[in-house]
């Protein structure tokens, strides 16, 4: 792909094809309860990139349906969370699983 990606115009082309095929409705327990059978798929075979893709967009999906974004609030949203990640201090509990320690979190 040479040419320069947008994000915010690709959210807003997929929420409109989302709405045209699913129809309105905030529907982000039928798109959690979706997310939980393509994470099964990644706990099957972690390799396949569809998969993990599957997740990306059906979370995009409920950002517009629940949580009302656009393409550009994604956007926004997107880069002020890594910009947040960034700024913790990380750690990995007992189970293996890393997390921002959160004595230390600045709301």
């Amino acid at each position: 792909m040479s040419e320069l990606f947008d994000m915010k115009a690709f959210f807003d082309e997929k929420a409109a094809w989302s709405l045209a095929t699913f129809g309105p409705s905030d529907r982000y327990d039928r798109v959690v309860a979706h997310i939980r059978k393509e994470l099964e798929e990644i706990e099957a075979d972690p390799t396949d990139l569809e998969e993990w893709i599957d997740v990306v967009q059906l979370a995009m999906d409920g950002a517009w349906r629940a949580a009302g974004a656009d393409g550009a609030r994604f956007v926004e949203a997107l880069i002020t969370k890594h910009r947040k990640n960034l700024a913790r201090k990380w750690t990995v509990g007992p189970d293996g699983v890393a997390e921002h320690v959160r004595e230390t979190e600045q709301k």
